[in-house]
Parts: structure tokens; C-alpha cells; sequence
């Protein structure tokens, strides 16, 4: 589940600018968690809009907040189905993490998955709100590349540049292949390991 977003804005803005004619402006976070603002992409009938949206929402029926919602049925799931049929987005990011467990030591490793080139990201998610008014976001998830999936069994639904716009405007019943793992290179780097604690003698 993918829990934490990084992002590093000089690339994001020039591609998004460049591929979606929206003068996009994001501010640095390399750890941007739920409850946190996201910029995300929008469809307006005036062209795409950057709007910014509370990651995660919190149904009445549930104990904790929900950040996420699985490719698979999020056209069925009553909580989230409105919102896939026509309140759609897409989070321009530089990467995400993860924690694998290692099994000997019980050790948690830090990887950031991104592109290869450091070009941006583009997490698929779903919107809930007003019509003129959004407010919040969950992302999308999708079973996992065989590359991912050996830190993790879940993975973002990330879509190619050239996907967004059908994304973000084609009807539920045109985007089937959009919802399946995406086919895009990815590296997987481990973050520094932090020391190793002395324990305490007294």
C-alpha cells in the first residue's frame, strides 16, 4: 500500500506544463503522507486544472481513514463508485516508498520506487467532494509488476503521459486497460539504513 509520496517539483512542473498545457506549480516534499495536501490533476470543461485535495477520506461506517481503493473494484464498491464514474485525477509525482521486513533481522529497508530517468510519475486516483468544490482523494492501487512485488504486494496504478487525458475524461466502460498493472520501467533504490541503536546498559 502505497503510504508516503515523494515529490520534487522542477520536473514535475515542466512535464505537466509541457504534456497538459496547465502552468503547474508544486511544492517540495519528499514525504508526503496522508491527511496532507496533494496537487492532482483535474478535468474542468475549460482543459485540465491543478487543484489541491486532502490525501484520504474517512466514511462514516469506517474506523480509519482510507487512502487508497483497489483497481480491481473500485467501479463496484459502493464507497468509491460515484466518484470513479466521473470524479477522476491523476497526483504528477516523482516516486513513492516502500518497507520490505527483513526476515533475519527483523529490519525495515526503505525503498523509493521512480522512474529510471527521474521523469515524473502519474498515480491514477479518484476525487470526492462538490462538483465545483473537491476536497479530498484516495489513490489507486493494482497488483504488483514482478519487479515491485518483491518489496511489496501492492503497487500505485500509474498511467503513461499519453493515458491521462482518457483517464481523466473517457467514460468507466474505456478504461479497463488503464486499471491493470502498469508497463513502465521502474528502480527501486534503498534508502540509507539508519544506525543501529546501542541498548542501554542501566
Amino acid at each position: 500500500m502505497c503510504g508516503r509520496i515523494d515529490i520534487q517539483p522542477n520536473n514535475i512542473n515542466e512535464a505537466v506544463k509541457a504534456g497538459f498545457g496547465v502552468d503547474w506549480h508544486t511544492k517540495e516534499n519528499r514525504d508526503l503522507h496522508p491527511t496532507q495536501l496533494v496537487d492532482a490533476l483535474l478535468s474542468a470543461p475549460t482543459g485540465f486544472v491543478q487543484t489541491s485535495l486532502q490525501w484520504g477520506i474517512k466514511p462514516s461506517w469506517s474506523k480509519q481513514l482510507l487512502i487508497n481503493a483497489q483497481a480491481e473494484t473500485v467501479a463496484t464498491k459502493q464507497t468509491f463508485r460515484d466518484s470513479f464514474e466521473s470524479r477522476r485525477c491523476v497526483i504528477p509525482c516523482s516516486g513513492w516508498y516502500e518497507w520490505k521486513i527483513f526476515e533475519e533481522s527483523g529490519q525495515k529497508q526503505k525503498f523509493r520506487f521512480h522512474a529510471p530517468d527521474e521523469s515524473p510519475l502519474f498515480m491514477a486516483g479518484i476525487w470526492f467532494g462538490e462538483s465545483v468544490t473537491p476536497s479530498q482523494l484516495v489513490t489507486l492501487t493494482t497488483h504488483p509488476t514482478p519487479q515491485c512485488e518483491q518489496i511489496h504486494h501492492r503497487m500505485p496504478l500509474l498511467l503513461q503521459s499519453a493515458q491521462v487525458p482518457r483517464w481523466l475524461s473517457n467514460p468507466p466502460s474505456e478504461l479497463e486497460r488503464l486499471l491493470r498493472a502498469p508497463e513502465l520501467p521502474l528502480s527501486l533504490t534503498p534508502e540509507k539504513l539508519p544506525p543501529a541503536q546501542q541498548p542501554s546498559l542501566f
